[in-house]
């Protein structure tokens, strides 16, 4: 089937690799292959250009290179900070403190180590799904030794006020003379939009994901404070401060640092346009489709430019989507690592919508090449399938 028209509205979920990062790590595929851990002149070009992208992360985040921890991306990164500080801390203290809005590599990770006797505690957000600082602190004891909550929420485009929290942390910290409970942050939505600089978010441990800014799949990293002890979980060599053993992805992380040098770069513009594109595409949702309802904060500053999650009451949210691909256009129901669940989406339902609607919902993700004319077939494509639905 020939499709006329190919309109992508899922950028949540991965984003196309921009061509100045694919001629950025081009050489390190075929010109430039050597081991960055081997002696010769191959060897030592690989390690210079490893060093030369970690240098560049950091100084984009606001940190020092011997802090950034290269991995396979979010999901690594993520149980990597969990496990590894639960690890290394045991002793310290048994009780971790998150969010039910959590990705599920947060929460499952969490959830392992409640298995194996944590105390977890999950707050919920209000209707918005925006939490409350001082209910974050209010939950933190003498044994909680990990705090984790995502800086923008990849279903609602939630922006949660990691500073604000990373700063009361810190206040509880030294009112109680102790070094806990470290601070995570799941920054991955967040790349191209928000600052990251570690020290304005007041935050320990942080996780970066390219493939969610043009950058390659299969790369990211994890931000370690200075100070602050994790456990390896991956063993038989000595890369990544001896944090993550194997031969680093030299291309990856040439293309990651790249993509993030660029998303950064472009940040201002960026969102300014997006956020444009998003309220009129939510004008013009609601114009045709008046029970529509926006889930999350409005379109604004607590909201990702780029993130609308839709309810349309009546319509089931895995029909539309199968419907609209027919026609060009591609979105999601939730979390593409919850794709293939026949559960309603975690994150709708602790915002109170029930079972039914967040089954009847999609997430729009706006992107680098969307532009008005996109979103104004999308919305004649949705017109077209909803009637069709309807008619059978």
């Amino acid at each position: 089937m020939v499709r006329k028209k190919i309109v992508y509205l899922d950028h949540a979920a991965t984003t196309p690799v921009r061509e100045e990062v694919q001629r950025a790590m081009q050489p390190f595929f075929s010109s430039h292959y050597g081991n960055p851990s081997s002696l010769y002149r191959e060897g030592t070009v690989a390690r210079g250009a490893l060093a030369e992208a970690r240098q560049t992360i950091a100084r984009i985040i606001g940190a020092q290179p011997e802090t950034i921890v290269f991995t396979s991306g979010g999901t690594e990164g993520n149980n990597l900070a969990i496990f590894g500080l639960a690890e290394a801390n045991h002793g310290r203290g048994r009780k971790m403190i998150s969010t039910d809005i959590e990705h599920h590599t947060i929460l499952e990770p969490l959830k392992q180590l409640e298995k194996q006797g944590y105390s977890l505690t999950l707050l919920s957000p209000n209707n918005s799904g925006l939490f409350d600082p001082d209910k974050v602190i209010a939950a933190i004891t003498p044994e909680t030794v990990l705090v984790t909550v995502m800086l923008a929420n990849n279903e609602i485009g939630a922006i949660e006020p990691i500073a604000l929290i990373g700063r009361r942390i810190l206040q509880y910290r030294k009112a109680h003379n102790t070094a806990l409970p470290y601070f995570h942050t799941d920054a991955c939505q967040a790349a191209g939009y928000l600052d990251l600089n570690v020290e304005k978010l007041h935050v320990d441990l942080m996780t970066l994901n390219a493939g969610k800014i043009y950058g390659p799949k299969g790369v990211g990293m994890l931000y370690v404070r200075r100070g602050v002890k994790i456990n390896a979980r991956q063993f038989g060599g000595m890369q990544e401060n001896n944090l993550r053993a194997g031969t680093e992805n030299i291309p990856g992380i040439i293309g990651f640092a790249k993509a993030l040098e660029l998303a950064q770069k472009d940040k201002v513009r960026e969102t300014a346009r997006l956020y444009k594109l998003s309220n009129y595409f939510w004008k013009k949702i609601k114009k045709n489709f008046p029970d529509a309802i926006l889930n999350g904060p409005p379109i604004g500053r607590d909201r990702l430019p780029n993130n609308l999650s839709v309810t349309f009451p009546g319509y089931d949210g895995e029909q539309l989507v199968i419907y609209l691909d027919a026609e060009g256009v591609m979105c999601s129901t939730a979390s593409a690592c919850a794709a293939m669940s026949d559960e309603p989406s975690h994150v709708l339902c602790s915002l109170q919508i029930p079972a039914q609607g967040a089954k009847s919902t999609l997430r729009f993700s706006l992107g680098k090449s969307t532009t008005k004319t996109d979103l104004d077939y999308a919305i004649k494509a949705l017109a077209k399938v909803t009637k069709l639905i309807k008619s059978r």
